[in-house]
This record gives structure tokens, sequence and C-alpha cells, in this order.
């Protein structure tokens, strides 16, 4: 929203004029369930005579008070800013105000309980929303000591940033009590954090190298307390504590961690400093996927790397972004790969977070890692596969580049320098630089501050006796994005051998690593070596880059894709067969066979789910639409088979049966999942645990096999948060028209709906079998597009322009492009951050009809 915004240049000026020393907030929670009670003190220094603003977004303000001085809050406070003039070189600002409860995850977001209406809220300050809560100067490079006073009903929990004290009973106020916490070290405003309601904790602790005793928390919503596995998320805890502090060379920076599993996040966590909020999703009351596990053990050790990295050392503004995030990245996957028992953490990473770099590099709207962010609007849209996945991916290049004991030094010096502080990329490459010895200055211009990814093919000839003659690396750049780039990579080849046990086995048999530079490189080790049946480039995935398997190595691939002993160079196959289908050099009808040939075999959770995702986005997006159907008919009764095939009570059993369901259209397969529901056809080990129900159900509705009332009846017997959102979408994805509209109306023309139950019916909406049924809402969408993004939160605004956008009609008679076209030239410059988003969908629209072009062929 403009009035909301923040331009770069508006908080460099800010920062040039004020230096902001501590906040005391006092937040009384008793006083209704629309807003509460906020009153801050800031101390800061300034320029004598000089004129700022300080941020608050709220209902009502009762109260400015600037040096002793009661300013008219209705002629100071307009929008999200009170304008504070004639500041003295010492200033004392009180502010009073109502601040607004929200229900869409950002600023102090208020939920109810479904099974006992207790309350629950917590905080999301991430990017610009601590203003919500108290007045501010809202900035990352304005950090100060926050001391927070929470007044709440006596039989909560409440959680901040320094250790929980004795709550003390409030005189006149019955049943209320108040939390006086200590005063943190100095931080940003968005890394602060208060959470309140009668959570359910578990304690804990451990030994920091320094010797202290640091408290430990798990917390959650009473009525999940029986799914909390705490025991297993501290024991992760630990191994990252004792992990990172031996890496940094530093203790831990604060006094306590808990870890909060909060209901409604829009995220995966955020790392509020000590005090972490999580996704409530990883409470797991169902059987889940290990791939959703390890998810948890790597978002985990993310949020605490950046107890270090983000919140002791803090960027100077969102443009290093990236940089707060790819080393969280890395860091949490080195980690998670030699601290806990996910050691093979780098095939997971090689198969989720390099794709979504890849395919984010891709689009019209990538941009270098070190990102231009103007404003606000700009570094909401900016939480992406660069800032995330390509730069992580970078940074394990640089790591391999300069060495991982050079690279850790350098890092342990930058905390040692700016503990507290605010820094720039130019920091850190300042101490790799001294530790390493190597001048980065070309590394950092070519990697960080250049978009696109390169592509590279091996170009192999051999003579008749099938010996190498000649072996070269080609680079393509995109047109875009000349940008050549050197890469330090590994070539491997392997062979079909075979194993003790007779069966065939793929193994490398020779492995070259070297600098491949410019638009060939000549890799002179391999020739005269008998040609190997498989070819890697970038084996052991040291690189960034996309890749290409010469033919022969591709067919065998194809009929040997499982016969790999190691799980990484599988993966790397499985992405650049699945890059090849998404560029249109591979039929898409030859993916679905690929997957569907190979994946019973394949041993890691992650991967499979990544695969049984880009199945999903072939069979719905990149088949040709004459194909469509039968294809997707032959997939589904091929995943009901290997789900029947694979072991009782498995990961892959339940993954596949979930893959099944959501394809199901058939009578027959429509029959089968009838059968998995009551019992009359059950699978051997499938438990239909509670959630797995929903996904049944959710089929059958989809199918036109079950109704409202099946939904209303199964939500009875389930009336919980995740039951009313599992429900949403089912009413959501019932095959008519009045059903669609209902909850068209319901997302886009109402304001109603929580962050999470939109997200929910958004996705029942678009879960069609009849794809005409989403036709009468294309011409309403692009016409809704302006007033949704000018009138809701960023964060619900972007969930409907993104989950809205007519992509499932790709291929139809609906001339998406060209509609998409039309609007983008009617909105011109204006809503910049809009503009990408739309145009990032439509090019996933124009990717999908290339391949169904080329799946026709």
């Amino acid at each position: 929203m403009p009035a909301e915004n923040l331009t770069r240049d508006e908080a460099r000026e800010r920062a040039s004029v004020v230096d902001v020393r501590a906040y005391d907030v006092v937040l009384d929670l008793t006083t209704g369930p629309t807003t509460f009670r906020s009153t801050t003190t800031i101390r800061f220094g300034a320029e004598a005579g000089a004129t700022t603003f300080v941020d608050l977004i709220a209902p009502t303000v009762h109260e400015v008070v600037l040096n002793g001085v009661a300013l008219d809050p209705a002629a100071v406070h307009a929008d999200s800013r009170i304008t504070l003039e004639g500041l003295a070189a010492d200033n004392e600002l009180r502010v009073v105000a109502d601040c607004a409860y929200m229900t869409t995850g950002e600023g102090l977001h208020r939920f109810v309980d479904p099974v006992d209406d207790e309350v629950y809220l917590y905080s999301q300050f991430e990017v610009a929303d601590s203003r919500r809560v108290f007045a501010v100067f809202e900035q990352p490079d304005l950090k100060a000591t926050f001391a927070f006073t929470v007044t709440a009903p006596e039989h909560w929990t409440v959680i901040s940033n320094s250790p929980t004290p004795e709550p003390a009973l409030v005189a006149g106020q019955p049943g209320a009590a108040r939390w006086i916490f200590a005063p943190t070290p100095p931080l940003s405003s968005y890394v602060t954090a208060v959470v309140a309601g009668p959570y359910h904790r578990v304690d804990g602790e451990l030994t920091s190298i320094d010797g202290r005793t640091v408290p430990l928390g798990v917390l959650c919503r009473a009525s999940l307390a029986e799914h909390l596995d705490a025991d297993e998320i501290m024991d992760i805890t630990r191994a990252g504590f004792a992990f990172y502090e031996k890496t940094f060379d530093m203790p831990y920076p604060f006094a306590k961690y808990d870890q909060i599993f909060v209901p409604e996040f829009n995220a995966g966590a955020m790392e509020n400093a000590g005090a972490v909020t999580f996704l409530e999703a990883y409470v797991f009351r169902s059987k889940v996927p290990d791939a959703m596990v390890e998810r948890r053990a790597v978002t985990i050790l993310h949020e605490l790397a950046h107890m270090w990295f983000g919140d002791l050392v803090t960027m100077r503004w969102w443009d290093d972004l990236w940089l707060n995030e790819s080393f969280a990245e890395y860091a949490s996957t080195l980690a998670t790969a030699e601290a806990t028992r996910w050691t093979q953490a780098w095939t997971t990473f090689a198969s989720m977070e390099k794709a979504w770099a890849y395919r984010q590099d891709q689009l019209p709207s990538t941009h270098p890692i070190v990102a231009d962010i103007r404003d606000l609007e700009d570094v909401e849209v900016n939480f992406d596969g660069i800032t995330y996945a390509k730069g992580a991916s970078v940074l394990k290049q640089l790591v391999s580049w300069v060495g991982q004991d050079k690279f850790f030094e350098g890092v342990r010096a930058y905390f040692a320098k700016h503990a507290w502080g605010n820094t720039e990329l130019r920091d850190l490459l300042v101490e790799l630089e001294e530790t390493s010895g190597r001048e980065l200055t070309p590394w950092s211009a070519l990697w960080l501050q250049q978009a696109g990814v390169t592509l590279l093919r091996p170009e192999v000839k051999t003579d008749d006796d099938g010996t190498i003659t000649s072996f070269t690396v080609t680079q393509e750049t995109p047109e875009d994005h000349p940008v050549q780039r050197p890469h330090r990579l590994a070539v491997g080849g392997y062979d079909l051998v075979e194993a003790p046990d007779g069966t065939p086995r793929l193994e490398r048999v020779v492995r070259v690593e070297l600098d491949v530079d410019g638009r060939s490189t000549d890799v002179d080790e391999l020739v005269g070596r008998p040609r190997p049946d498989l070819i890697l480039v970038n084996d052991d995935d040291l690189a960034y880059a996309k890749t290409r398997l010469d033919e022969r190595s591709l067919a065998v691939a194809t009929t040997n894709l499982h016969s790999f002993s190691d799980s990484l160079p599988r993966t790397l196959v499985w992405g650049a067969a699945w890059d090849m289908t998404r560029d249109g050099e591979l039929g898409a009808r030859e993916f679905v066979d690929l997957v569907i040939g190979n994946i019973a075999y394949e041993t890691d959770s992650s991967v499979r789910l990544v695969l049984l995702r880009q199945l999903a986005t072939t069979l719905d997006l990149y088949v040709a639409p004459r194909y469509r159907a039968e294809v997707t008919a032959l997939a589904a009764d091929a995943l009901l088979r290997l789900a029947g095939e694979a072991a009782p009570g498995s990961d892959a059993q339940l993954q596949l049966v979930k893959a099944f369901a959501a394809r199901a259209a058939t009578p027959g397969q429509l029959d089968a999942v009838a059968a998995l529901v009551d019992g009359t056809a059950p699978l051997p080990g499938l438990e239909v645990d509670t959630d797995l129900h929903w996904e049944l159900l959710t089929s059958l509705v989809a199918g036109g096999r079950a109704g409202a009332l099946d939904i209303d009846e199964r939500l009875a017997a389930d009336a919980t948060a995740s039951g009313e959102r599992a429900a949403a979408t089912a009413r959501a994805a019932i095959p008519t028209e009045d059903a669609k509209a209902r909850a068209w109306e319901a997302v886009v023309e109402h304001d109603t709906l929580t962050n999470a139950i939109q997200t929910s019916t958004i996705a029942g909406l678009v879960r069609v079998h009849d794809r005409d049924l989403l036709v009468p809402f294309v011409d309403r969408y692009f016409a809704s597009l302006e007033q949704v993004w000018t009138s809701r939160t960023n964060e619900m605004a972007q969930n409907i322009v993104v989950g809205l956008y007519p992509t499932p009609l790709a291929g139809s008679s609906v001339d998406v492009l060209g509609l998409t076209d039309d609007w983008l030239g009617d909105l011109g410059d204006r809503h910049p951050a809009l503009r990408r988003l739309v145009v990032e969908a439509r090019d996933g629209v124009r990717r999908a009809l290339a391949a169904q072009e080329r799946d026709a062929r």
C-alpha cells in the first residue's frame, strides 16, 4: 500500500539524522478482541533542529509527546508516519495508541482455537510490521535496546526476546498479570517478538561453549500438546548449537532460546532473537513423509544460524537480504549434513533449493543476487529463489573456491568485528579476502551483481573402440544475461557394473575436477579413456549451472536411473531431465515415463516428494492438451499400482497414495479412493489418519463423489483449526459453478478470511478436473488486481495475485497471454511489485505452451 511504503533513500536520510538508543514498549492485551493498547517511549539522539518521522500503523493515536511537549495526533500522524519536527540533540518520544490485532499473519496476529476457544497471539514483524504494534524507526540499521512490558490474562504464557520474568498480578484488573522483560541487546525491530497465550511449554537446557546454561523452550497451542515431539526438536537444536558455536568460534549471543509453533503462520519460520516462531504444520498430528521431518530440521537449523548471521550482525538495508538468508540456507544444510541423521542433506539441497533457484533465475524478473531494493514493496516480493537458493548455491561454490576452513575463518573475523552492528556485503568480503588471500571483487561482480544461469553441455567424441578422442564442456548463456562465469566443478563418469547380488549398478569410474570458463573448456584428462556409460557434468553438484545429458547418457539414465549407488548423482540426473522438460528439449510424456518407471526405486524421501510435484506440474501444464486426459489417467493408475507394491507402511507408500488421490478422476480411480476411505479395500500398512482422510475426501469431492454434507460430517469429527482449513479447501473444490463462485467471492470480493483460510480456499478453487469451471473468473481476475493490491496487506494480496492467476488454462481456448499483456499495458508503470508477480506468472504460461508444443511433436 503506497501510504505504508518506505524508500531506501528515505531510510538513508533518516539514519543520517537520528541515533536510536532505547525503546520501552508497554502493551496491554486485555482491552478487547480487536485492538490493544500500545505505549512506546523512544530515546534517541538527533541533529538539533532536524525533522524526521517515526513509523506507526494504528487505527487510533491518543498521545504524541516529544520532549515533554504534547503534539496533536491528528496533525502529526498520517498513514504510517508520525512527523517529528524541531528535534533536540537528545530526545524522548512517547506515543500512546490503540493498535489492531491482525488475522493476516502480519503484525500481532490473533487466533482463536476452535477446540477450546482460547486466544493465541504472536508477532511477525519482517519486513516492516513492528510498526503495527508500537511506534518505531522501522529500518534494520537503526538498532536499539527493547524493553517490553506486557499485560495479559494471568493464565497465559508470555514470551519475548529476553527471558520470561515472573508475572505480577495487576491491581484493579482481576485476572490480569504483568510481565516486565529486561532490555534486550541492540536489535533491529524486525527481529523483536511478543508471543502470548496459554501455550503448552516443554523446557530444556544446554551448555554453551562459554560455560553458560542456556534455557531452551519448545511451545505450541495446548490442543496440539499431545503431538509435540519436543525431545527431537531439542536434540536437533542442541546439535545445531554445538555445530555453530564451534564453527563460528563464538558463543550463542542471547540469554535463552525459545521455539514456538504458532497458528496461521505465513512462512516456514522467523528468526526473532531468542524467540523463533515456526509454522504450526511442523507439529505433526498425522503421519508425514520423512521429507517433511527433514525440512523441519533444516528450518530449525536455518533459524538458529540467523542468531549470529542476521540478529547479531544485521544487514544495513534490504539490498543484503540475500546474504542474510543465503548464509542461513547454506549453513543449515551443512549443519544438517554434518550434525544430524540426515547426512544426505546436500542431495535434498540439489533437488529442492537448486531447482527453485534455477526456475527463479529463468524468469523475466530475475535479478542479481545483490538485488536493487528501492523500497519496502520491492523487498516484500524478493523472498524468492534468488535470495535464498541461488545465493546459497553461490556461497557453496565460493566455499569450494576459497576453501571451507578459510571461509569460516573469515566468517569468524566478521562476527567478531561487527557484533551488534549493521553491515554491507563488502564488510564480509574484506574478511574473506584477508583469510583466503583471494581478490573477491571480480568474483562478486560476476556472481553477485549479474543475473542469469548458464547451461553446461558435454561434447564427447570417441573412436570405433569407444575411446574418448575429445571431451569439451560448453557454456551457453541466456540472451538477456550473456555473462560467462567461471565454474569450479567435477565431471564424473559412471559405468554399469554387476553388483554382488547380480543386479546392475551405476558406479563412478572416473572423476575430474577442473575450472570451466568461457564458451568451451577441454577436459584433456578424459581423452584416451574408455567412454563411460553415463557422463555427469557438475558431478557432486559443486557449481551453480544448468546441465544437460548427452544422448547416450540420457538413454542409459532412462532405463537405469535407479541403479545409482549414491543418491546425489541420481538426483542430478533427475534435475537435468526436469530442466530439459521445462525447456522443451524433452517431451513431457517422456518425463512422465521416466518418473513412473523409476520412482519406485527412489530412496530419498525429499527427492521423491519433489519428483511427484514435478510429475503433477508436467501432467497439468506440459503434456499436450489432446493427450492430457489419457496420460493423466494412465499415470494415476500407475501411482496406485506402485503404492500397492510399496513396502507396507513405508514413506514411499504414503507419498504415492497422496499423489494418486490428487490425480484420481476416472470412475475406477474414485472407487479406489472411496475404498481406502471406507476400508473396503485397504492397502496393507497404510493408516488412513486424520490428515490423509481429508486428502482422500477432497479427492472424492473434486471428482464429484462427495459433497458439502460429507465435508460437514468430517469437520464435526475434526473440529480443529487444521480441520477448518481442510474443509475450506474441500468446499472450494466442489466441481460446480456455484461452489467456485462462492469461493471466489470469499477470497476476492470480501476481506474477512484469515490468511490460512484464504490460502486453503484458493487451493480448492483452482482444483478442477474440468478446467472450464475456471473460465468465468479470468476477466474478473484481471479486473480485480489493482483493487486487491491497494486494499489488502502485502501477504494477502500476493496470495490472490499468484494463487488465482489463470495458469491452469494454458493451452485452452482462453488467450491467457494476450489478456495478461493487455492488462500489463493498461497498468503502465504503476505498482512495480504487482507487475513483477504478474509477469512471473505469465512466463509460467509461456513456458507451458512451449512444452505442450514440444510434447505434441
